[in-house]
């Protein structure tokens, strides 16, 4: 591989400096990554974990709307969900996790969603639903930050990964060379002078 660098006091110097902020940099980033990585996997368990808490309730809520299907006619059924004074606010922000802006959501639900059909031909199973179905909303909600947190911190990894890999295996390994290249033509230099030099002076002394 050719090098094409100036091989001077002056290039060294700077290429030595390049090389210690270099090395600085990829440590950074190193430790970034590994910071990165530890709260990916993390948040990869929170994310299985809300998952199977949310596909468990809305099972729940689906069983006991059939219980309760079966002990009150679809009529009364539809007319008490659609009387529910239920409502829900969703709001969403963003905040800095490791350098990158993942979402925050906030969900606000007043009165919970179930309460007061104020019907007495509805059954104890069909509140225990609607109630279910309620609580499942906020897992969603953050099944749904958590997984774009995910997909984002994801992202981070790969950038800073490759970020690491171009430090480690293409800039470094080319200040080195660069660094070694001069080292060795300076080196050259000051023998041929010094032979020089020598020379000289046994030419002066011969006269």
């Amino acid at each position: 591989m050719e090098i094409r660098v100036n091989p001077t006091r002056m290039e060294l110097l700077r290429l030595k400096k390049r090389l210690v902020t270099a090395v600085r940099g990829h440590k950074l980033l190193k430790d970034k990554l590994d910071e990165l990585m530890k709260n990916f996997l993390e948040l990869v368990e929170e994310n299985q974990r809300l998952r199977t808490k949310v596909e468990e309730d809305l099972a729940q809520a689906l069983d006991g709307f059939a219980m309760a299907r079966a002990v009150i006619s679809r009529e009364v059924l539809e007319a008490a969900i659609t009387t529910s004074r239920g409502d829900a606010t969703l709001t969403a922000g963003t905040t800095s996790k490791m350098s990158v802006e993942v979402p925050v959501f906030s969900l606000e639900m007043t009165p919970a969603l179930g309460n007061g059909f104020g019907m007495t031909e509805t059954s104890a199973e069909l509140d225990e639903a609607v109630n279910l179905l309620a609580n499942s909303f906020t897992s969603m909600v953050e099944l749904a930050q958590v997984e774009k947190t995910v997909e984002l911190m994801a992202a981070e990894i790969e950038r800073t990964r490759r970020r690491v890999n171009a430090l480690e295996y293409v800039l470094i390994p080319q200040l080195q060379e660069q660094i070694k290249y001069i080292t060795m033509k300076l080196d050259e230099n000051e023998r041929s002078n010094l032979t020089r030099l020598m020379k000289v002076k046994e030419m002066v002394r011969n006269k």
